[in-house]
C-alpha cells in the first residue's frame, strides 16, 4: 500500500490554526489533559477569538491554578477567564 501526501490541486491544503477557536479549544484541552497534578476531566473549555473561559470543577484550589497556567501557556491564548471551582473537602 502506498500512501500519498494529501494535496489539493497538487498543492499542500492551507490550514489556518490561529483564526480557528475549535482547534484552540483542543490545544487548551490537551495540555489540561496532560498537565501534571491535575486532573481535568470535569473542566470544559470554550473559546472566543483568543479568549479562553474554563469551567468546571477539580479536587483541590491549586488544581485550579494549574488549570489555569496551563491555559496562559497554550500557544495563541491571549486571555483566560477561570470559572472552575474546588470541591475540597475538609
Amino acid at each position: 500500500m502506498i500512501f500519498k501526501k494529501r494535496t489539493f490541486h497538487g498543492n499542500e491544503p492551507e490550514r489556518s490554526t490561529t483564526d480557528q477557536p475549535a482547534e484552540l479549544e483542543r490545544r487548551v484541552a490537551h495540555g489540561l489533559a496532560v498537565t501534571p497534578g491535575l486532573d481535568a476531566v470535569d473542566v470544559t473549555v470554550v473559546c472566543k477569538g483568543n479568549t479562553v473561559m474554563l469551567a468546571g470543577r477539580v479536587a483541590t484550589r491549586a488544581e485550579i491554578a494549574r488549570a489555569e497556567e496551563s491555559a496562559r501557556a497554550t500557544k495563541g491564548v491571549a486571555e483566560v477567564v477561570n470559572r472552575v471551582t474546588a470541591v475540597e473537602v475538609g
